[in-house]
């Protein structure tokens, strides 16, 4: 039997429906920003295998971390005790996060990055003897699949089926060009109207939206008000974290400091999973008591796994290099040429780009749902030619590794210009 058929046999799939996708491609092997199947075929790797492989496959730098790591200490429970790499990944991290940022926590994704600060966000007023149960978040979010971080998502094919069951959250419009004031006003009237505890926010980008944009001003107002009216702050920098938008997280772009920031995917360069939540000093105190039970009681089996800290300090050294911040900036200079050129093309709606991310909306007749025929004609097309991109709806969007090369990022370009004609 083959790979795919083996896989059929036994395997399910994410945010997949087996009954009617497409088999999936049996990957054998990967360097840089390939990956091969297992007939051979090569197929760039444009969006990081789910934005967390900067520094590209099979990155030898990161390799030899964690072997070193594998033959020193493999894992070590943290509840009573600690280790080296632990403390060194904090260190390393308070050099780089927005300066408020004191406490990390450890966790082991995303999504669960994501549930520690909300259920942080509402201990919190629990532990200072206020009534706070509401959790504000932006339209079209998405924040993970876990319970907390599916109710602070907004993207309703992911969580309709659990309705009636999630925390309380109100959502305001995102402020896009245009519409900055309506979601200022909407923000003051939500917290006028509810007891809200905390704000979660992906940063100047909607990642499973289809790369929407804003401007770092109008996250900065945002902040202040919730800030003016005591609400906790929590920028989900899962997907911006670590370069991908020209610093190394989007938060750097923002004069306000959040209260708690969410981090994962690049944070070991797509080696082990592994993801933590940074709090202010001000946060751990709320729950720094003699009371047992204002403790935080989460916790992991792998939390702060040695040898996955001993990828995240190697990344972080990585992301550091000059030659890595360099690779960053001319990804960046290339997507502007890029977006200058596509931008008036007739099919096209919208080019945006930040950092090494860019996103391109190609016009449709209809109104494209998230997996509608477009995604799935698009998605095909890419594949076949080998170019590994997964299209939001009508928005494809390039997310590389850092290491992507000129001659690769061109075939990506040329590629995506091929299926807007094809479309």
């Amino acid at each position: 039997m083959t790979l795919t058929e083996k896989d059929s046999q036994y395997l399910w799939h994410p945010y997949t429906q087996h009954k009617t996708s497409q088999t999936p491609i049996a990957i054998s092997r990967g360097e840089g920003a390939l990956l091969w199947d297992e007939n051979d075929k090569e197929y760039i790797d444009a969006i990081a295998s789910w934005w967390v492989n900067p520094f590209g496959h099979s990155n030898k730098f990161i390799a030899n971390a964690i072997y070193k790591q594998l033959i020193t200490l493999e894992h070590v429970l943290f509840g009573g005790f600690t280790h080296e790499p632990a403390i060194k990944v904090a260190e390393k991290l308070m050099e780089i996060l927005p300066k408020k940022q004191q406490k990390i926590f450890f966790s082991d994704n995303g999504s669960t990055a994501v549930e520690v600060a909300i259920k942080v966000a509402l201990q919190y007023f629990y532990n200072k003897g206020e009534k706070r149960t509401t959790i504000i978040a932006f339209e079209n979010a998405f924040h993970g699949d876990t319970f907390a971080a599916m109710a602070a998502s907004g993207i309703s094919f992911y969580t309709q089926a659990f309705q009636g069951m999630f925390i309380d959250v109100v959502r305001i419009p995102v402020p896009v060009k245009g519409q900055e004031q309506v979601s200022f006003e909407a923000l003051e009237n939500v917290i006028q109207h509810h007891h809200c505890a905390g704000f979660i926010f992906e940063p100047l980008v909607q990642g499973a939206a289809g790369m929407v944009m804003y401007e770092p001003e109008s996250l900065a107002k945002l902040i202040a008000i919730c800030k003016e009216n005591k609400v906790l702050t929590i920028a989900d920098e899962v997907m911006t974290g670590f370069g991908k938008t020209g610093k190394n997280f989007a938060m750097d772009y923002v004069d306000e400091d959040p209260d708690m920031i969410c981090l994962s995917k690049a944070l070991t360069g797509g080696t082990i999973p592994m993801a933590i939540t940074t709090f202010t000093q001000d946060i751990f105190d709320a729950f720094y008591d003699d009371d047992i039970n204002k403790a935080l009681f989460h916790g992991h089996t792998f939390t702060a796994n040695p040898t996955g800290c001993a990828a995240a300090l190697a990344s972080i050294d990585l992301l550091q290099t000059e030659e890595m911040q360099a690779n960053i900036n001319r990804i960046n200079k290339s997507h502007l040429e890029f977006q200058k050129k596509i931008q008036s093309h007739p099919k096209v709606i919208t080019a945006r780009t930040l950092g090494v991310i860019f996103a391109v909306e190609i016009k449709s007749v209809t109104e494209e749902s998230y997996y509608g025929s477009m995604r799935t004609k698009l998605y095909n097309f890419f594949i076949d030619k080998g170019v590994i991109l997964r299209p939001v709806g009508n928005i494809v969007y390039i997310l590389p590794p850092y290491i992507m090369t000129d001659e690769q990022l061109q075939k990506v370009y040329a590629t995506i210009e091929a299926a807007i004609e094809m479309v």
